[in-house]
C-alpha cells in the first residue's frame, strides 16, 4: 500500500542544522513584521483550496493558513494565498517566497533529510488499496 500525507504546515528551513526554535523564530518574526503570512496553496482542488469566482479561496488548507495567521498576527484574513503546483511548492519555502506550505506535498525520507525544510504535521492521510470479488475465484464461461 503506498500512502501519501497531506502536510498540513511546512514552515521554511534556513539552515537543515538548525534547532527548530531557531528556524521558527526567523519565519515567525518575518511574519509579524510584514504582517502577513504567505501561504502556499494547490492550484486548485475542490475541498481543500480553491478559489471561488469572486477569487476567495476557501477549503480545509485555506482554513489551515487562516488558523495560523489568526495564531500568529491575531486576524485570519491576514494570509495571502499562492497556487502552487508540485514543482513550484518546495522552491517557493526555500527561497522564502512563501511562510508555510498547506496543499497535498507526500513526506517521504529522502524529502525529509534533503530539502532543508522542516515537516511539522500531518492533516489528512490518504491511501491506495485493491478491490476484488469475494472467494478470489474468476468466473469462466464451460464450453458446450
Amino acid at each position: 500500500m503506498q500512502v501519501r500525507s497531506h502536510l498540513g504546515l511546512a514552515l521554511a528551513l534556513a539552515c537543515a542544522s538548525a534547532s527548530p526554535h531557531a528556524w521558527a523564530g526567523k519565519t515567525l518574526d518575518a511574519v509579524k513584521q510584514r504582517g502577513q503570512l504567505q501561504c502556499g496553496v494547490s492550484t486548485g482542488v475542490a475541498g481543500f483550496s480553491a478559489p471561488d469566482a469572486k477569487g476567495r479561496w476557501s477549503g480545509f488548507d485555506v482554513d489551515f493558513c487562516r488558523a495560523v495567521a489568526a495564531a500568529v498576527l491575531g486576524d485570519p484574513e491576514k494570509v495571502a494565498f499562492t497556487p502552487l503546483n508540485a514543482q513550484q511548492r518546495f522552491t517557493a519555502l526555500q527561497s522564502g517566497q512563501i511562510d508555510m506550505l498547506s496543499r497535498n506535498t507526500s513526506w517521504t525520507l529522502t524529502r525529509d533529510a534533503s530539502l532543508g525544510l522542516h515537516f511539522t504535521a500531518i492533516t489528512y492521510l490518504d491511501g491506495q488499496g485493491f478491490l476484488v470479488r469475494p472467494g478470489g475465484h474468476h468466473h469462466r464461461k464451460e464450453p458446450g
